[in-house]
């Protein structure tokens, strides 16, 4: 494969030959990549939204077993799920990078490809950005703007007793096949042969929730025209539990799940089994998920009903109650943060 050194193009044209020839996906982008800032106009009803991920190699993400394609579409879709937790609309995007001299001009083609596609496949315009070097490997930074009416956006602290509690799709994958990954990654560093062939049949599935997330841009789009506004929202990135917390702490209430109704993938149970896992403990905690936990009004549980892809796992209580899993012999446990925590001391 040609490589070509970064060096040939320097900073401000390495970044035109990564974004040129690229077409506007929003009116409301004024001016994109190419001047000291991008310019947006959503117009005098609309409200922005942003957010922002820092992500570092050995840190986030492991180039020994994650292609730079899926990197780049999965560092798009995560902030993409932040805003449509929002009930809102992604729009634009900044990339920054931090890059080591490991890496040539085509191994960011391919990242870039992976950004292009994501903003191809949720219709988001990439504004801008800067690029470092950087003696540390590979360092991804991503802001993501988006749009919404004021009287949609949702927030955290909306919930209310009786409220029920709903799930997009299903938990665990992502981090079942974090695990496998892991464990074949293991096993290579091992081998003497060269032709090793890692386990991955019949675990496609788990793999690509890992590597290739989606957001649940269809699941907005369908509470939309069912006219149904949570009254709290947030996307599953650090796992059910500690998702579940956050919206008890802000809405001061209590949470009711339930064992039984957690939604659990056939691959991801039988890999939780083979690594002698409590699958309901990894369907909580296991995180990368990004699914969204939502609650609405019990009044309106005939037409979540109606949703595809929507499981009710429980309810709203109030806040002295706190928050519990009952299990399937109706014990209750109470929910612990247990997901992925950035500063966590290594025992």
């Amino acid at each position: 494969m040609q490589r070509t050194e970064i060096s040939e193009f320097g900073e401000f044209g390495l970044i035109n030959h990564l974004t040129k020839n690229r077409k506007k996906h929003n009116k409301s982008t004024l001016k994109g990549v190419g001047d000291d800032a991008a310019v947006i106009d959503y117009g005098p009803d609309k409200k922005t939204l942003v957010t922002t991920d820092l992500l570092l190699e050995g840190i986030h993400f492991d180039l020994t077993y994650t292609p730079l394609k899926h990197l780049g579409y999965k560092a798009a879709v995560v902030n993409f799920s932040d805003i449509y937790a929002m009930n809102a609309t992604p729009r634009q995007l900044t990339v920054s990078l931090g890059i080591s001299k490991r890496f040539c001009v085509e191994d960011l083609e391919e990242f870039y490809a992976g950004l292009y596609l994501a903003c191809d496949t949720y219709g988001v315009d990439l504004i801008g950005g800067d690029t470092s070097a950087s003696v540390t490997g590979l360092t991804i930074s991503i802001t993501c703007l988006g749009e919404a009416d004021e009287e949609n956006i949702i927030f955290r602290q909306g919930a209310k007793p009786t409220d029920l509690i709903c799930i997009t799709g299903d938990l665990g994958a992502a981090y079942m096949g974090l695990q496998l990954l892991e464990r074949e990654k293991a096993v290579f560093a091992g081998e003497q042969e060269k032709d090793f062939t890692p386990a991955f049949e019949s675990r496609e599935y788990i793999l690509e929730r890992q590597l290739k997330p989606e957001a649940r841009k269809d699941i907005i789009e369908a509470l939309h025209k069912a006219n149904i506004k949570p009254t709290s929202m947030m996307d599953v990135s650090d796992g059910l539990s500690s998702e579940l917390i956050h919206i008890s702490k802000q809405s001061k209430v209590g949470v009711r799940i339930y064992e039984e109704r957690l939604p659990i993938d056939y691959q991801t149970a039988s890999m939780a089994e083979e690594f002698n896992m409590n699958v309901a403990t990894v369907a909580l905690n296991g995180g990368e998920d990004y699914e969204l936990v939502f609650t609405v009004p019990l009044g309106l549980l005939d037409k979540i009903k109606e949703i595809d892809g929507v499981r009710i796992i429980g309810h709203i209580t109030e806040e002295a109650l706190g928050c519990c899993l009952v299990t399937r012999d109706g014990s209750e446990i109470m929910l612990q943060a247990q997901g992925w925590n950035a500063f966590k001391e290594e025992k």
